[in-house]
């Protein structure tokens, strides 16, 4: 028989632009606040509750800087009430102290980072300063959503979560299926994951590629949530190219109101998730 509190509301995240694409991949990837936040609207419109985002620097290239992240946080606000969600992907470029330093300049409401990245090199030393870290973006309010690429992932978390390292009760993750090179994503690999998610913890998917929306439905069928968008793919199932994230988006929320599942607002995911207010963001 299945709990009825267990039983939520589906959010969707998108993430329309990543740090790798650009103009010449697809015309509709946002990269500009202006045109960030006109994304942001629309994919809410189609049933999307959280912006997963990344900001360029003026070379076009992925950046962390505060800076423009704040710039693109006021651009979506002035248009929507998503939840936004910055990243600190190092994308090859970056440093702990850089993934540091987007959470403590912003304290938002969300934040994703994978483990690993933070754990560079993963001595003793670095082990404590991350701990505190984590520590110190709870005690700010921030939800951080753990990126894990791997079951092997899943398992370095799961072991920090059991030491009292990771302070959150319930850890939201977020699985990788696929990769930028060339993997196919394809759904019963998220079967490798799902023994090793402690039953306490919320979790999400997504995956490269034109499998994405089959990878994403599997999830939600399965009691997950979805992320699509730009980063991660630019075409439909049949390899037909998506006009924009918000047609992916609506393709995704057309999908689970058939099963009857419930779409998360922003609103929904705030109160599930355990956020805060978005007018409580440092501006």
């Amino acid at each position: 028989m299945i709990d009825p509190s267990e039983i939520h509301p589906v959010s969707i995240t998108v993430a329309p632009n990543g740090a790798r694409r650009g103009k010449s991949d697809h015309q509709a990837i946002p990269l500009g606040p202006d045109e960030i936040a006109a994304e942001a609207l629309a994919c809410r419109t189609a049933g999307a509750s959280i912006l997963h985002l990344h900001v360029r620097g003026a070379d076009g290239r992925h950046s962390l800087d505060v800076g423009r992240y704040r710039e693109a946080i006021a651009a979506v606000r002035e248009r929507t009430d998503i939840v936004i969600q910055p990243t600190t992907e190092r994308c090859g470029v970056f440093q702990p102290r850089d993934m540091m330093a987007v959470a403590r300049g912003l304290e938002p409401e969300m934040l994703t980072f994978n483990l690993q990245e933070l754990l560079d090199p993963d001595d003793a030393t670095r082990q404590a300063e991350v701990r505190d870290f984590l520590s110190e973006v709870d005690e700010a309010g921030t939800v951080p959503q753990y990126i894990v690429y791997s079951p092997e992932q899943v398992d370095v978390l799961r072991h920090w979560w059991e030491e009292g390292w990771v302070p959150q009760a319930r850890p939201f993750i977020l699985i990788v299926l696929g990769r930028y090179a060339g993997t196919i994503s394809r759904p019963a690999d998220l079967l490798g994951f799902l023994p090793k998610i402690p039953r306490e913890w919320r979790w999400g998917l997504c995956a490269f590629g034109a499998p994405e929306l089959a990878c994403v439905v599997h999830a939600a069928l399965l009691g997950g949530h979805c992320r699509v968008g730009f980063e991660n793919n630019l075409v439909a199932a049949d390899g037909s190219p998506l006009t924009d994230n918000a047609e992916q988006v609506a393709r995704l929320a057309g999908i689970l109101r058939q099963f009857a599942l419930a779409l998360a607002t922003p609103d929904e995911a705030r109160h599930m998730l355990g956020l805060r207010p978005a007018a409580q963001e440092k501006g």
